[in-house]
């Protein structure tokens, strides 16, 4: 099922002929780096460039007796290259040099991917957050009425909260565009600080300022705990979209296409079964994000424990953030919104919402907190168990009607006064709306 909404270009970016793909441009960089150096003949790093390509049936062949991926790559790339011109391969390199620079191509890649559909998201939420302005429901604290709020007010907190995954995850990714050209225990030994410049440049990346034999496992624990983040923003937003489609609340529901079925035994039967699904991707996205920042400690300057997770963790929560963002974003798109439904739902606690402002309208009054709240709580109380308007029951009320007065009681009781800063919230939120849509 994944395959079918993951986008190709993430799929493509894992496979092992674009991995091998990587190590040889991390290989080509080192070659003319060595070439600018004066160390190997330009027409050598000429012929390797034109004669060394990816066969990954022979790396895995060769790998069978090696059992050494580099080493297996590195003697496919002699056979094609010839031992003359391949001896200036991998020159004073050592694998993780040439690993976990390419593992940052392949992290890169798949980041950008993933900060479009950050980006793709956010433009869905602003189309709803403005669809949707002025249009009140009741906000909920609990699971229980509290005031009433606008649902385009919620898709704009999704909104607000979308534009700092999108900042972390770019300053995740930021952390692991980094790569390492620095030898056995990262101190140049057979290598130079100038020849890794030199070569990272090439690549587009930045020179890890101090790494061993690998660049450190804090960056990566960077990288994926940003996408378990949001992945918890990703379980919020799908959290609230079940509720919303119980049968008891109905103030929105998943797009339900021709043909559909709900149920194998209950006709009747339409689901959240997106956002259901997501909630239960997200949380093995967050679960990574542990096994990444279990990789940090390792023995003195390299061990590799972290390989093994790394090959699992890397493509796969790439894939599931690509996957989720992008069936996340489907969802929003053909969300029924159900505007008279939520004012149905409005009035099933009987005007109770207004207490709050009953209870500032007699403390503006003069009478002391505590008094208003018992005299205004007391109604709240009648009203939900005698199912009675609770606006009524306060007109009625001989001392607070003689306190407020008609005109101010008809004040307080309109909904629309819960969304006065409705603009100026929206004006905060969507400050930045024009760089993402761009």
């Amino acid at each position: 099922m994944i395959e079918r909404y993951t986008r190709q270009e993430m799929g493509r970016i894992w496979t092992l002929e674009n991995r091998y793909k990587a190590w040889l441009d991390v290989e080509l960089a080192v070659c003319e780096a060595w070439s600018d150096l004066g160390r190997v003949p330009k027409e050598a790093v000429q012929n390797i460039r034109a004669r060394a390509t990816i066969d990954v049936e022979r790396i895995l062949s060769i790998e069978e007796v090696t059992r050494h991926d580099v080493i297996a790559f590195l003697t496919s790339l002699e056979e094609k290259v010839g031992a003359e011109d391949a001896r200036y391969i991998h020159l004073g390199c050592t694998s993780s040099d040439i690993v976990d620079t390419a593992n940052a191509l392949l992290l890169v890649q798949a980041g950008q991917l993933i900060l479009a559909d950050i980006r793709a998201l956010l433009c869905t939420l602003e189309d709803l957050a403005r669809r949707y302005k002025g249009v009140l429901c009741m906000g909920r604290t609990h699971g229980i009425h509290a005031e009433p709020t606008s649902f385009g007010l919620k898709m704009a907190g999704f909104y607000a909260e979308f534009e700092r995954h999108l900042e972390r995850v770019h300053a995740g990714l930021e952390s692991v565009r980094v790569g390492k050209i620095s030898g056995a225990v990262g101190t140049y030994a057979f290598l130079s600080p100038q020849l890794e410049e030199k070569a990272l440049f090439r690549l587009g990346l930045e020179v890890d300022p101090h790494s061993t034999q690998i660049v450190q496992r804090d960056r990566y624990a960077h990288f994926f705990t940003s996408l378990a983040v949001m992945a918890g923003g990703i379980e919020r937003l799908c959290v609230e979209l079940r509720h919303l489609q119980r049968t008891e609340v109905l103030e929105v529901e998943e797009g339900f296409a021709k043909g559909q079925k709900g149920s194998s035994a209950m006709p009747h039967k339409k689901n959240p079964i997106s956002a259901e699904n997501m909630c239960g991707l997200s949380r093995l996205l967050r679960s990574n994000s542990l096994a990444a920042m279990e990789d940090q400690a390792l023995w003195h300057e390299r061990d590799i424990s972290h390989s093994s997770v790394e090959r699992v963790i890397m493509p796969d929560s790439t894939i599931l953030a690509d996957y989720i963002l992008t069936r996340l974003r489907r969802l929003l798109e053909g969300l029924v919104v159900k505007p008279e439904r939520m004012r149905e739902n409005m009035e099933r606690s009987y005007g109770l919402y207004f207490s709050q402002r009953v209870l500032t309208a007699l403390i503006a009054t003069g009478l002391p907190r505590q008094k208003a709240y018992e005299s205004v709580q007391r109604l709240a109380m009648q009203s939900w168990e005698q199912r009675t308007p609770f606006p009524e029951l306060v007109r009625g009320d001989s001392a607070i009607s003689a306190r407020l007065g008609s005109a101010t009681l008809n004040e307080l009781f309109d909904p629309t006064y819960y969304l006065q800063h409705e603009d100026a919230i929206y004006a905060r939120v969507f400050a930045h709306a024009a760089d993402h849509r761009a």
